[in-house]
């Protein structure tokens, strides 16, 4: 497809969020995403119908900004397991959406064993 069309696409920051959930989900050491604020002081696995709850995106004038809240798997190297998650949303954002990204933030909520 060569022909160019004008006007302008926009993306919902919801489809955007459930994206990033996808993405944040097959990174290695990621157990499953959380609710952003844990006002009981314990963080709650997400089922995986709601990934969009574990993901906040916010339209800057830069770009989009993500904030991340996932539980890690037991054993891994967290500052690891961050960066790679960093790496897979910014690819996914960046060759499925094409939007520009202002800044990615990492939110570990917990520490839980995989079953």
């Amino acid at each position: 497809m060569t022909q160019t069309i004008a006007g302008d696409l926009h993306i919902a920051n919801d489809v955007l969020a459930d994206m990033v959930g996808n993405a944040a989900l097959e990174c290695y050491g990621v157990v499953g995403m959380s609710a952003p604020s844990a006002a009981d002081g314990i963080a709650k696995l997400l089922p995986a119908s709601r990934l969009r709850r574990g993901v906040t995106v916010a339209s800057t004038d830069a770009g989009v900004h993500v904030d991340l809240y996932v539980i890690i798997e037991y054993g891994t190297n967290i500052a690891t397991v961050s960066q790679n998650l960093v790496e897979q949303v910014s690819f996914a954002l960046n060759e499925y959406a094409r939007v520009p990204i202002d800044g990615i933030d990492v939110h570990v909520q917990g520490v839980k064993v995989r079953k």
